[in-house]
């Protein structure tokens, strides 16, 4: 049976609704993978580069090794650091979850560190006048008032973290990249447009929502600036 002539399939058309109504379900599954493959890549890199900026922040000595490493590993192309995390993960999600880990570093470590140098000392003093010991002062002044600058890291990590995934499609798990990937071999022009673009889509709206909650969750910064 031949597609009707005005099938946006058959014509392998940009722009195709058909593509839309007959792939939702394929559609949603690569959504919901590059979801969790970003969401816990970010949410691993931050359970890490967290006590790493503390680390640097508490000595001086350990700044320039912490930045160094994490620096060098953002530096390593996509492909390369696949293929230097394959023996130890093999081809799974795990692969590409660790990659993005490694890359989120950077971004969230400088960031969180900035965040927690640009405290003030004076800040820091009244609080240990007060009797704060160094978890109280970390916890209830440092980390607060630091909160600007890690959110922002936040925000560029995810986003990245976001465009990355689709480089997990080489290893069949990188969410709508699988369908960007398998679209440019078989020139499928409605799947590679419709995949980049939710990919656009998904970035955006995991911006705005981090921007939310910063907005809620450092309501001083907008007194300030009114």
């Amino acid at each position: 049976m031949t597609a009707p002539p005005d099938d946006c399939l058959a014509r392998n058309e940009w722009i195709c609704g058909r593509y839309l109504s007959t792939r939702r379900e394929i559609l949603v599954d690569a959504v919901l993978q590059h979801l969790e493959l970003t969401a816990l890549s970010v949410a691993v890199a931050l359970a890490i580069a967290l006590p790493l900026a503390v680390l640097a922040r508490r000595w001086v000595l350990a700044a320039g090794p912490v930045l160094a490493l994490t620096t060098v590993l953002y530096t390593i192309p996509s492909l390369a650091m696949f293929s230097l995390l394959l023996p130890v993960y093999g081809l799974s999600s795990t692969l590409v979850v660790a990659g993005l880990v490694l890359y989120s570093l950077t971004l969230l470590v400088r960031n969180i560190l900035a965040g927690l140098r640009a405290v003030p000392e004076e800040t820091r003093q009244a609080a240990r006048g007060m009797g704060y010991g160094p978890i109280r002062l970390l916890l209830t002044v440092e980390l607060p008032l630091a909160l600007p600058a890690a959110m922002a890291g936040l925000r560029i990590a995810t986003v990245s973290a976001v465009s990355l995934a689709t480089v997990g499609a080489i290893v069949g798990f990188g969410g709508l990249g699988n369908l960007i990937y398998s679209g440019m071999n078989t020139y499928f022009k409605a799947q590679v447009l419709t995949a980049s673009v939710l990919c656009v889509v998904v970035a955006v709206l995991a911006d705005l929502l981090l921007l939310g909650v910063q907005r809620l969750l450092t309501p001083w910064t907008r007194a300030v600036r009114s």
